[in-house]
Protein backbone atom coordinates (compact mmCIF):
# COMPACT_ATOMS: atom_id res chain seq x y z
CA UNK A 1 0.00 0.00 0.00
CA UNK A 2 1.81 3.07 -1.28
CA UNK A 3 0.10 6.44 -1.34
CA UNK A 4 -0.25 7.40 -5.01
CA UNK A 5 -1.01 10.75 -6.62
CA UNK A 6 -2.49 10.73 -10.12
CA UNK A 7 -1.73 13.78 -12.25
CA UNK A 8 -3.99 14.29 -15.28
CA UNK A 9 -3.92 16.90 -18.02
CA UNK A 10 -6.56 15.96 -20.61
CA UNK A 11 -6.09 18.94 -22.91
CA UNK A 12 -3.32 21.24 -24.08
CA UNK A 13 -4.20 24.06 -21.69
CA UNK A 14 -2.53 23.93 -18.26
CA UNK A 15 -5.88 24.90 -16.69
CA UNK A 16 -7.15 21.38 -17.47
CA UNK A 17 -4.69 19.84 -14.98
CA UNK A 18 -6.13 17.96 -12.02
CA UNK A 19 -4.87 15.51 -9.46
CA UNK A 20 -6.33 12.76 -7.30
CA UNK A 21 -4.77 10.77 -4.54
CA UNK A 22 -5.23 7.12 -3.66
CA UNK A 23 -4.18 4.77 -0.88
CA UNK A 24 -2.52 2.33 -3.30
CA UNK A 25 -1.25 1.95 -6.85
CA UNK A 26 -4.11 -0.47 -7.65
CA UNK A 27 -6.73 2.02 -6.43
CA UNK A 28 -5.09 4.63 -8.65
CA UNK A 29 -5.21 2.34 -11.69
CA UNK A 30 -8.90 1.70 -10.99
CA UNK A 31 -9.27 5.48 -10.85
CA UNK A 32 -7.78 5.80 -14.35
CA UNK A 33 -10.29 3.22 -15.61
CA UNK A 34 -13.11 5.20 -13.95
CA UNK A 35 -11.95 8.38 -15.69
CA UNK A 36 -12.24 6.56 -19.03
CA UNK A 37 -15.63 5.11 -18.10
CA UNK A 38 -16.92 8.59 -17.22
CA UNK A 39 -15.61 9.82 -20.58
CA UNK A 40 -17.53 7.01 -22.33
CA UNK A 41 -20.72 7.85 -20.39
CA UNK A 42 -20.49 11.46 -21.57
CA UNK A 43 -20.09 10.29 -25.17
CA UNK A 44 -22.95 7.76 -24.85
CA UNK A 45 -25.44 9.25 -22.36
CA UNK A 46 -28.33 7.03 -23.48
CA UNK A 47 -26.46 3.73 -23.36
CA UNK A 48 -27.31 1.82 -20.15
CA UNK A 49 -24.28 -0.48 -20.25
CA UNK A 50 -20.91 0.45 -21.69
CA UNK A 51 -18.17 -2.03 -22.49
CA UNK A 52 -14.67 -1.47 -23.80
CA UNK A 53 -11.47 -3.36 -24.33
CA UNK A 54 -8.00 -2.56 -23.10
CA UNK A 55 -6.80 -1.25 -26.48
CA UNK A 56 -9.52 1.43 -26.38
CA UNK A 57 -8.51 2.38 -22.84
CA UNK A 58 -4.84 2.60 -23.85
CA UNK A 59 -5.72 4.74 -26.86
CA UNK A 60 -7.60 7.11 -24.52
CA UNK A 61 -4.58 7.27 -22.21
CA UNK A 62 -2.30 8.05 -25.16
CA UNK A 63 -4.58 10.92 -26.24
CA UNK A 64 -4.29 12.68 -22.88
CA UNK A 65 -1.79 15.54 -22.93
CA UNK A 66 -0.26 14.23 -19.71
CA UNK A 67 -0.92 11.37 -17.33
CA UNK A 68 1.53 10.42 -14.62
CA UNK A 69 1.73 9.03 -11.11
CA UNK A 70 3.73 9.90 -8.06
CA UNK A 71 4.14 6.83 -5.85
CA UNK A 72 5.35 7.13 -2.27
CA UNK A 73 8.61 5.35 -1.53
CA UNK A 74 8.74 4.53 2.17
CA UNK A 75 12.49 3.82 2.24
CA UNK A 76 13.47 7.26 0.92
CA UNK A 77 10.39 9.12 2.19
CA UNK A 78 9.90 10.58 -1.31
CA UNK A 79 7.53 10.24 -4.28
CA UNK A 80 8.80 8.57 -7.46
CA UNK A 81 7.32 9.68 -10.81
CA UNK A 82 5.95 7.20 -13.35
CA UNK A 83 4.77 7.82 -16.92
CA UNK A 84 1.94 6.63 -19.20
CA UNK A 85 3.73 3.42 -20.20
CA UNK A 86 4.18 2.40 -16.56
CA UNK A 87 0.51 3.21 -15.88
CA UNK A 88 -0.63 1.10 -18.86
CA UNK A 89 1.49 -1.83 -17.64
CA UNK A 90 -0.01 -1.59 -14.14
CA UNK A 91 -3.55 -1.39 -15.58
CA UNK A 92 -2.87 -4.43 -17.77
CA UNK A 93 -1.72 -6.46 -14.75
CA UNK A 94 -4.69 -5.27 -12.67
CA UNK A 95 -7.28 -6.10 -15.34
CA UNK A 96 -5.68 -9.48 -16.02
CA UNK A 97 -5.93 -10.34 -12.31
CA UNK A 98 -9.57 -9.22 -12.23
CA UNK A 99 -10.37 -11.32 -15.31
CA UNK A 100 -8.73 -14.37 -13.73
CA UNK A 101 -10.95 -13.97 -10.63
CA UNK A 102 -14.16 -13.57 -12.66
CA UNK A 103 -16.45 -16.62 -12.76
Amino acid sequence: MSHTILLVQPGPKPETRTYSDYESVNECMEGVCKIYEEHLKKLNPNTPSITYDISQLFYFIDQLTDLSCLVYQKISNTYAPYNKDWIKEKIYVLLRRQAAKAP
